[in-house]
C-alpha cells in the first residue's frame, strides 16, 4: 500500500490590523518637527562637553600642557632672550596661547576618527538632521577646550607678572580672535580624521604640520633676528598673522592688517576644508 499525500488548496491567512489596532502601537498626534540646523549642531555640542565630562582626562591638554609651556619657555628662554622672564612674558605671553589653542585643535580630527573607528558616525549619518550638524557641533564641543586653555594660560600669565596694557576688553578681544581662527583651522583636522585610518595617523600628520607652523613664526622671538629666507615664510604664515593681531589687542591697541589677513585665513580654511570634509563624509 502506498501513501499518498493530500493537499487542503486552503491559501494561509493573513492578518491585517484594524486602524484602531494600529492607532493604539504607534505613537498618537503628528510627527515632531525636524530639528534645525541650529538645533542639531548644538545637540551634537553638547555631546561632546558629555564626553569631556565622562573622561575629565580629556582636559589634560587644556590645562596641565598650557601650564607647562608657559612655565618652561618663560624661565627657560626669558633670561637669555630678553635678560628678564618677566620682559620676556610680556611679549612671549600671547604667543604661547595662541600656539597651546591651535595645537589643542588636532584633537577635533582624532575625536573624529574613534567615532568613525567605533562606528558611530555611520549611525549618526542614518539619522534625519542637517547632515554636517554632527561635525560643526563637534568643533562647538571643542570651542570650550579653547577658551578653557585661553583662560588657563592667561591665569598663570597673570600669577608670574604678566599685565596687558589692553585691559579685560582687549584680552576678550584676543581670546574672541583666537577662538575665530581655531573654529576654522579645526575644519583642517576634520578632514584629515575622515581621510586618515587611525587616531595615530591624525596626531602624526597633526603634529607634522603643527611644528613647522608654530615655531617657525613670531611666537617666541621677533621675525627681524631670523635669515631672510626664513622670514619670507614667517611672514606668510597665517600663525603669524594671529599672533600679531592678539599681541595688539591684548596691549590696547588694534593691528588692522594682520587681523583682516587672520579673518581671510580663516575663511579659507572654513571654505576649503569645509567643503572637502563634506564631499569626503557624504561618500564614506
Amino acid at each position: 500500500m502506498s501513501d499518498t499525500a493530500t493537499t487542503t488548496g486552503r491559501a494561509p491567512s493573513v492578518y491585517v490590523p484594524s486602524a484602531e489596532a494600529l492607532a493604539t502601537v504607534l505613537a498618537p498626534g503628528a510627527r515632531p518637527p525636524r530639528p534645525s540646523a541650529l538645533s542639531a549642531s548644538l545637540t551634537f555640542g553638547w555631546r561632546a562637553m558629555l564626553k569631556i565630562k565622562h573622561v575629565p582626562e580629556q582636559l589634560f591638554d587644556v590645562t596641565a600642557f598650557p601650564i607647562i609651556m608657559v612655565l618652561m619657555f618663560t624661565y627657560l628662554f626669558g633670561g637669555a632672550l630678553a635678560d628678564s622672564p618677566r620682559d620676556y612674558l610680556q611679549f612671549f605671553l600671547p604667543g604661547i596661547m595662541v600656539t597651546s589653542v591651535v595645537m589643542i585643535t588636532m584633537y577635533t580630527g582624532v575625536g573624529l576618527n574613534n567615532d568613525i573607528e567605533k562606528g558611530v558616525f555611520d549611525r549618526i549619518r542614518t539619522l534625519p538632521i542637517w547632515r554636517p550638524a554632527a561635525l560643526v557641533g563637534m568643533i562647538f564641543g571643542d570651542v570650550l577646550r579653547y577658551v578653557l586653555a585661553a583662560v588657563v594660560i592667561l591665569g598663570v600669565g597673570l600669577a608670574l607678572g604678566f599685565r596687558p596694557d589692553g585691559g579685560p576688553l582687549g584680552v576678550l578681544a584676543g581670546i574672541g580672535l583666537l577662538v575665530v581662527f581655531s573654529f576654522a583651522f579645526s575644519w583642517v583636522w576634520t578632514f584629515f580624521g575622515l581621510v586618515l585610518r587611525s587616531e595615530k595617523s591624525v596626531m602624526g600628520v597633526s603634529m607634522m604640520v603643527l611644528f613647522p607652523l608654530t615655531f617657525l613664526s613670531n611666537v617666541f622671538v621677533s621675525p627681524s633676528t631670523m635669515p631672510g629666507w626664513l622670514q619670507a615664510f614667517v611672514k606668510v604664515n597665517p600663525i603669524t598673522h594671529l599672533v600679531a593681531a592678539v599681541r595688539a589687542t591684548t596691549a590696547g591697541s588694534f593691528d588692522a592688517t594682520n587681523t583682516l589677513w587672520l579673518l581671510l585665513w580663516s575663511a579659507g580654511f572654513v571654505v576649503v576644508f569645509g567643503t572637502l570634509t563634506m564631499y569626503r563624509y557624504n561618500r564614506r
